[in-house]
């Protein structure tokens, strides 16, 4: 670690893209994880692959991030166990078809493949779903990955160029160092904070907060649903600032299991699965594919989202020591938009034009 340009403190998904960006690039790159590899939040989550467009910044980030992907994947999505799979968001209403409507407007002036669906159309594709359903919007571009599987190819890709990893815990950070819990300074002229909810810990300055989530998986079902399914309600429980959650959203794993979720909690940092918000999702899950409920869960977990006040992450310079950069605060989107981040992050390092603009996603617009 002593000759390294930088130090990447994190190896979930974030660490791991910005690692094999940076050492790609000629660095000179260590990575300190103090568990297993894309063990954290990258392995509890969905591993889905989105466009979102709550707003210009993210559509900007996760459709630049999704483009990535598709690169990455190549001609070798088992390797990633990818799945192009495509997101219906499922409209229970008219005034939800209006919003998916208005959705794929957004989309489609971004150049993402979007189709809307009648209920004839959607039922047509998705036979499981409850009658009465108002339609949809197909996402075509969008997929899911096993997470933990790309974060050790990036990491790997990274290590082959020359990169180092240590295990170890980082309890300090300190202008171009970070200390270890042996008590060990390790200096470097960078420090990539990509941590995820421990990135709080480490800087408690930094705005961030802990969204805890639920998930299930279920035996293999084969063919019960094709398209990852989520519920144009979603993005107002998804976001939300306070208060407890749940939204329907269902994915196919290449393995022919279902994962279902998804919950949101704050105020909590307790890891335990919490029995009656593991019920109130799935029974929210059941409403919308009935047949779910008959289906046998093989294991549920829980995890936890950085987030950040407004939604968006931490990609930049951190104010409160030299020679600190934050790939930090993604939420809910840290797979789909790892890509994009290391490539934002690592032009800011090297001083160079980035393919979008950075403003939103700077940590200083917190001290502004």
């Amino acid at each position: 670690m002593n000759n390294a340009e930088v130090i990447v403190i994190g190896a979930g998904i974030v660490g791991a893209a910005c690692a094999d960006v940076l050492s790609e690039r000629g660095m000179r790159v260590a990575i300190v994880e103090q568990d297993i590899a894309g063990g954290g939040a990258t392995a509890a989550g969905m591993g889905h692959l989105v466009v979102m467009d709550d707003n210009p910044a993210e559509l900007a980030l996760s459709a630049y991030s999704v483009a990535l992907w598709k690169d990455l994947v190549g001609d070798r999505p088992q390797r990633h166990e990818y799945s192009g799979c495509g997101t219906i968001w499922v409209a229970a209403d008219e005034e939800e078809m209006e919003a998916a409507l208005a959705k794929a407007h957004t989309l489609a002036g971004h150049g993402v493949q979007c189709e809307m669906l009648t209920p004839a159309t959607l039922y047509a594709r998705e036979p499981q779903l409850r009658a009465g359903l108002a339609g949809g919007l197909l996402v075509k571009g969008d997929g899911l990955v096993y997470p933990p599987k790309t974060a050790r190819i990036l990491l790997d890709r990274a290590i082959r160029r020359g990169a180092v990893t240590k295990r170890a815990t980082v309890t300090a950070i300190e202008d171009h160092g970070v200390v270890l819990s042996d008590g060990t300074r390790h200096q470097a002229q960078h420090i990539v904070l990509a941590a995820g909810v421990r990135s709080g810990a480490l800087l408690p300055e930094l705005p961030l907060q802990p969204k805890k989530g639920h998930l299930a998986i279920t035996d293999r079902y084969p063919g019960f649903v094709k398209h990852q399914l989520v519920e144009l309600g979603y993005i107002k429980s998804a976001h939300a600032a306070s208060g407890d959650s749940v939204a329907f959203n269902l994915q196919p794993r290449p393995t022919g299991q279902i994962l279902i979720g998804s919950s949101r909690q704050f105020d909590t940092v307790d890891p335990a699965v919490e029995p009656a918000m593991l019920q109130r999702m799935l029974q929210h899950a059941a409403t919308f594919t009935p047949r779910l409920a008959d289906l046998n869960v093989l294991r549920t977990w829980t995890g936890f989202r950085s987030a950040t006040p407004d939604g968006l992450p931490l990609i930049g310079p951190g104010a409160t020591r030299r020679g600190l950069w934050l790939a930090t605060g993604h939420e809910g989107l840290g797979i789909t938009t790892s890509l994009a981040t290391a490539q934002l992050l690592a032009a800011q390092i090297q001083n160079q034009k980035t393919r979008i603009p950075l403003a939103p996603y700077l940590p200083g617009r917190f001290h502004a």
